[in-house]
């Protein structure tokens, strides 16, 4: 399983630790990842994702799960986010999708 969120595309970053004497070697810095199960109320559904903390202030923030979908790009999403993109969108028809 890879370290990467699945909403927000976000994973490790390297950098280095820093000695006191200076000496340094390198690390990595990974996103804080939670199993989340986060609830689709057009589909009436729950979606269990691995999703970063900050992903997860951010559904709350546009107001759930489908309005993040709506908002988010395709590149970001994984394919399992955007399998669940395109069924939220299937199941509202094309009035939604113009809008």
């Amino acid at each position: 399983m890879s370290r990467v969120c699945e909403l927000t595309g976000k994973g490790p970053m390297t950098g280095n630790n820093v000695s006191h004497a200076n000496n340094k070697t390198r690390r990595r810095f990974l996103p804080n990842l939670n199993e989340v199960t986060l609830t689709s109320e057009k589909m009436g559904r729950g979606y269990s994702l691995r999703i970063s903390a900050a992903a997860l202030r951010s559904v709350d923030h546009r107001g759930g799960l489908d309005a993040f979908l709506a908002k988010a790009r395709d590149s970001e999403l994984s394919d399992r986010a955007l399998k669940i993109k395109r069924e939220i969108a299937k199941h509202d028809g094309p009035a939604e999708l113009q809008a």
